[in-house]
């Protein structure tokens, strides 16, 4: 059986990159024309064994990355200043965005909106503990005090 180089994901054989079996009539009519693969030949698996490791590669270190973004967000402590009236409730109130900003401010760390985790926008002068998704499966608690200004 010839082997095969997979250009893409295919659902019944494998992920993109892998060396695979398959037979000479579904490579030739099916996978080829498709651009879903590619005749392996010793110098593409070469070829794509170091485009794997590379990906590795990449993925871990973006993994590192992650983890170290994390652990500075979780000694950071933000202060949000707004207005607020006397009984300690906002004028407005402080949103994902807002908190976005304030760690864009303080770290120079660019956290999209979508991944702060804030049940209910914050209406009330004190101190909150705010969940931030940095990367996948990877998060950071950061304490955030709203001050009245």
């Amino acid at each position: 059986m010839p082997q095969a180089i997979l250009l893409q994901d295919v659902e019944s054989l494998g992920e993109r990159g892998t060396v695979v079996d398959v037979s000479a009539g579904y490579l030739r009519n099916y996978l080829v024309p498709r651009r879903l693969a590619e005749p392996a030949t010793a110098a593409s698996i070469k070829v794509a064994q170091r485009r794997r490791q590379d990906a590795d590669r990449a993925l871990r270190e973006a993994s590192e990355r992650a983890q170290e973004n994390a652990s500075l967000l979780g000694r950071t402590v933000l202060t949000i200043a707004q207005q607020a009236g006397d009984d300690g409730r906002l004028f407005g109130s402080v949103t994902n965005q807002d908190i976005a900003e304030a760690i864009r401010d303080a770290r120079g760390l660019r956290v999209d909106r979508r991944k702060i985790h804030l049940d209910d926008p914050i209406r009330n002068v004190g101190t909150y503990m705010v969940v931030v998704e940095v990367a996948d499966d990877v998060t950071a608690t950061v304490k955030t005090m709203v001050v009245a200004a």
